[in-house]
């Protein structure tokens, strides 16, 4: 039990971000182990996972190609996954908290015996070696670290965002083994199949934007929040949403950020009437630059804050609009 497994999703040949960024802290939780790093990618057209997955430092790719394993579906992958692990003994195993990790996941923990930690915000290794699984407990009240001392794999999945995603070394090169699938499934993994898929993509690119225009319960309005949608369109941002606001119906649940929502890390972080409760301090606390334009000098938000502006959104924010129009080329 020396090593350390990612699951490796992919869509059409490509591996997803959120895999890259468990490869990114797999590569250093494997160095403070003493321990490979290992990758699975199960699906289908995998020629280019090599040079996708080396980067990123993984010792040993393990590759199981079939044109009947994707997309995506339970069964056989669990199978897959669940006769790997029992015969490499993995002592950590990860992957994202997405859809597929969401159903994977416990799976393959339940036939495992393993256990599973689900939603993880942060992965460390304690004295002992243990990995240390933090998530948000209690409806974001408190912050827990889970240990397992006893089963294998120490099992978790991780949300998309939380960690940094980094190249290792661009010319790292490791061991590629390829898999015959019929030992691993049976015709019994295929009894469901996928008929058609309709994949409908997101018109909202919070993730990838490097200016944020977020706002709080404390914006007052669906109509106020008109004035975030238009700074953001003079800044070249988005505009995102504390979960106070979204359950007020201020903006769309597609712009939640915190934990119940996504992770940011823009460049530029303007906070307009968000108090800054821990859920969503979490989901937006790595960005380079945080503005917060707030009315209550006491607010949380101004503890993590670069700059503070002090006042109303809708006294501070058409002044901003006006300067940025006039100095924006």
């Amino acid at each position: 039990m020396n090593n350390l497994f990612v699951y490796c999703e992919t869509e059409d040949g490509l591996v997803a971000d959120v895999s890259r960024e468990l490869l990114t802290k797999g590569r250093h939780l494997a160095t403070t182990l003493g321990c490979r790093l290992e990758a699975v990618v199960i699906g289908h057209g995998l020629d280019g996972a090599a040079a996708q997955v080396f980067p990123f430092g993984v010792d040993v790719l393990h590759i199981f190609d079939d044109s009947r394993l994707a997309p995506y579906a339970s069964l056989p992958h669990t199978a897959i996954l669940v006769k790997l692990f029992s015969d490499e003994k993995p002592q950590v195993a990860l992957m994202g908290a997405t859809g597929i990790g969401r159903d994977l996941g416990p799976r393959v923990s339940s036939a495992l015996g393993s256990g599973l930690t689900a939603d993880c915000t942060a992965l460390e290794i304690d004295e002992k070696g243990l990995l240390l699984q933090i998530r948000p407990a209690f409806g974001g009240n408190i912050v827990a670290t889970i240990i397992n001392p006893d089963c294998r794999p120490q099992m978790a999945t991780v949300r998309e965002g939380v960690m940094k995603r980094e190249i290792f070394d661009a010319g790292y090169k490791g061991e590629t083994r390829l898999y015959e699938v019929e030992r691993y499934v049976s015709e019994s993994d295929f009894v469901v199949s996928i008929i058609e898929r309709h994949i409908e993509q997101s018109k909202i690119n919070i993730k990838g934007s490097p200016v944020i225009v977020a706002g709080g319960y404390g914006v007052g309005s669906k109509d106020n929040f008109r004035l975030l949608h238009e700074l953001a369109a003079v800044i070249g941002g988005e505009v995102g949403a504390s979960r106070a606001a979204v359950d007020a119906g201020f903006a769309e649940h597609e712009r939640q950020i915190g934990q119940t929502g996504i992770t940011v890390r823009p460049k530029l972080y303007i906070a307009c009437g968000i108090s800054g409760q821990i859920q969503h301090v979490a989901g937006m606390q790595e960005s380079s630059i945080i503005i917060s334009v707030n009315n209550d000098p006491a607010a949380p938000i101004n503890a993590i804050a670069d700059y503070i502006i002090a006042g109303t959104v809708e006294d501070v924010l058409p002044k901003m609009i006006k300067y940025y129009k006039k100095n924006t080329k």
